[in-house]
């Protein structure tokens, strides 16, 4: 099994796309007006409208801005700086970026739909290790 996207479903998509464009500096890639895709080395990202539900003939199975228990991460290389760059841009940030006990670097925003979104980086020797990422 791989595990390969994760499908945002919105009612807006054009600012949802232009929001984790802006975020994560990916060019989307757009299949129809209901749906586009930006894709980054690890995973993809896809963001869907809601009429895209009704292909799935799966009813309300899923809902537009419905998400309080799932939060999607970005790893990065720099928290402090990528903050700096989307500060002026950002409706709500939940947590400034601040070092988590298990040693990554972190800053917990929302997008424009409420989901929560986690900017990270491994900044101890541990953590990167556990990433895979290379020690001091």
């Amino acid at each position: 099994m791989d595990f390969v996207s994760i499908r945002l479903i919105t009612d807006d998509i054009k600012r949802l796309v232009n929001f984790y464009a802006h975020v994560t500096g990916c060019s989307p890639t757009w299949y129809t007006e209901d749906f586009a895709e930006l894709k980054m080395p690890s995973c993809t990202l896809a963001i869907g409208s809601a009429r895209t539900l009704a292909l799935f003939d799966a009813g309300d199975a899923a809902g537009p801005a419905d998400n309080r228990s799932a939060i999607l991460e970005f790893r990065v290389e720099d928290v402090d700086a990528v903050h700096e760059r989307l500060r002026d841009n950002l409706a709500e940030v939940v947590q400034r970026p601040k070092t988590i006990p298990w040693g990554n670097r972190s800053l917990l925003l929302r997008d424009p739909d409420g989901n929560l979104v986690n900017l990270f980086a491994p900044v101890t020797d541990a953590a990167r290790e556990r990433l895979g990422g290379v020690t001091a």
